[in-house]
């Protein structure tokens, strides 16, 4: 891209940290919240049954944002705005969740929060995307998802001791200051270079590998090839998609896995630490299976991310011990760290340039809404047949997603075959 007079160029280095560093502030504050979750229903009167609804309404109102927020990004000029709004409107409702008295109150705060986190969750990972070439994007999402865990270890502990000493409520109360901090540095800290379709044509040309489908990807939104025919998504795109949804349809919330522990005996103050353990695997082997992904099949990583959460799920459904239930928890970061950083990788891997958001967006849209289903499915299954069936039907799902995943091969799993 060439530079414009008053115009700055991203640091790729610059880019990753601020993003690293604001990811690690809010998901310091959201994890601070989120694992004393379960506990706080309990003590309004809620039950499982509410959890699945309180978490499926978020997450599908969490879909439709991404949706429309993938479409967006493609066709805008300045995404930097979107994403500090994201950030500034998901830090200023959590703190409302000291003053719920109902379960009816954290919805509507949850809703929120999801909302903002849909809307600004395109146009970061396009904008992390264009700052590095495509040899380092498996590395970049995983360094950045590596700071987003580490923040959901600092997040649990801090709920660890505000619990012990002031309470529940005030917890909420004490996750303004880390969200106040994310939504600082994301303003000053992130930058992107102001874009035209011209130009966005040559970063496309200069970022990606030669290859025709990538060359005609890399055409502007909505204009044609010379042949007259409009940009598509490719197959591979399609391909990881079949396979992600279904693995969603059983990957219900993490809540889920909270109650299930507290259900064999793990006392509720120690939620938090459930989270602490699985977070400390899922940070330290983020950015190694990311960069490992640059290097091998994507699919492969993902697909052996799946088998860890089929054995996982498997293991809570059997619950034969806490000692079991803590083991579990440690591996299910693993899983995470398999997949979340490598599949964002694996779907910007599988298209052109300008149709980056449109594909991150229907991505998320897709899976959020058969989230949706899992934590819905998952609070029926619990309440009609006890807590085992719904562990063992998600461990099955993950299984067959496993296999149809090794049939999504992108461009760039065959240049590295």
């Amino acid at each position: 891209m060439s530079e414009r007079p008053g115009e700055h160029e991203p640091s790729a280095a610059r880019n990753i940290y601020a993003f690293g560093i604001t990811s690690f502030l809010n998901d310091t504050a959201t994890e601070m919240a989120y694992w004393v979750l379960p506990a706080f229903l309990a003590s309004l009167g809620a039950g499982p049954a509410q959890l699945g609804l309180i978490e499926g309404v978020a997450e599908s109102v969490a879909s439709f944002a991404k949706l429309f927020s993938g479409y967006l990004t493609d066709r805008i000029e300045r995404r930097k705005p979107v994403v500090v709004a994201g950030y500034a409107v998901a830090n200023a409702v959590k703190p409302l969740l000291a003053l719920a008295t109902s379960w009816v109150h954290i919805l509507l705060i949850r809703f929120s929060d999801r909302l903002a986190k849909g809307v600004r969750g395109a146009p970061r990972d396009v904008m992390v995307a264009e700052s590095v070439p495509k040899n380092r994007l498996g590395s970049a999402y995983g360094l950045i998802q590596s700071m987003d865990s580490a923040g959901a270890i600092a997040g649990p502990l801090a709920a660890l001791i505000l619990m012990a000493r002031y309470g529940i409520r005030s917890v909420f109360w004490a996750a303004a200051i880390p969200g106040a901090l994310c939504v600082l540095v994301a303003l000053l800290g992130i930058r992107e270079a102001r874009r035209n379709g011209k130009d966005s044509v040559a970063v496309a040309a200069e970022k990606s590998d030669t290859g025709k489908t990538e060359k005609l990807s890399a055409l502007p939104a909505g204009s044609t090839t010379n042949e007259g025919k409009s940009i598509k998504l490719p197959a591979s795109f399609y391909f990881v998609l079949i396979a992600v949804t279904l693995f969603s349809l059983g990957n219900s919330s993490d809540m889920f896995l909270v109650l299930r522990a507290q259900n064999v005996g793990i006392r509720v103050a120690l939620a938090p630490l459930l989270g602490l353990v699985f977070n400390v695997t899922y940070t330290l082997a983020s950015w190694p299976a990311g960069w490992f992904s640059d290097h091998v099949s994507r699919r492969l990583i993902a697909s052996v991310g799946y088998v860890i959460f089929a054995a996982v799920y498997f293991l809570f459904g059997r619950a034969p011990s806490t000692m079991a239930i803590w083991i579990a928890m440690a591996v299910y970061g693993f899983y995470n760290a398999l997949t979340q950083p490598v599949l964002k990788a694996l779907v910007v891997d599988s298209v052109g340039a300008q149709v980056r958001g449109r594909a991150l967006g229907i991505y998320f849209f897709v899976t959020s809404l058969a989230t949706l289903a899992a934590s819905l499915i998952t609070g029926g299954l619990w309440r009609y047949f006890g807590p085992g069936i719904p562990f063992y039907f998600s461990a099955t799902l993950a299984l067959i997603a496993a296999v149809l995943l090794q049939g999504a091969r992108s461009s760039a799993d065959f240049r590295r075959s």
